[in-house]
């Protein structure tokens, strides 16, 4: 599994000299790590993600195309 890449030490780093207490930084800091680690998408996760819709609307379109070319002969047939 591929992991996002947060500077954790650089984002620390900037909270203290803003004047952020070391705890607080530190804590601060932890927690956008956890939340980037969970929540941000990877380039992988996306890839699979775009392959899966791209299947999901050739079923639609072949579905849909389908439906009209019998619509299409039943109409013909009708009108016969």
């Amino acid at each position: 599994m591929t992991t996002t890449t947060f500077d954790t030490l650089g984002y620390f780093e900037r909270l203290k000299a803003a004047g952020v207490p070391e705890a607080q930084a530190k804590v601060q800091t932890d927690a956008l790590r956890d939340l980037a680690d969970s929540r941000l998408v990877t380039k992988e996760h996306l890839d699979i993600r775009l392959a899966e819709l791209k299947n999901d609307l050739l079923r639609w379109m072949l579905g849909i195309a389908a439906g009209q070319i019998a619509l299409i002969v039943a109409l013909i047939a009708f009108v016969k």
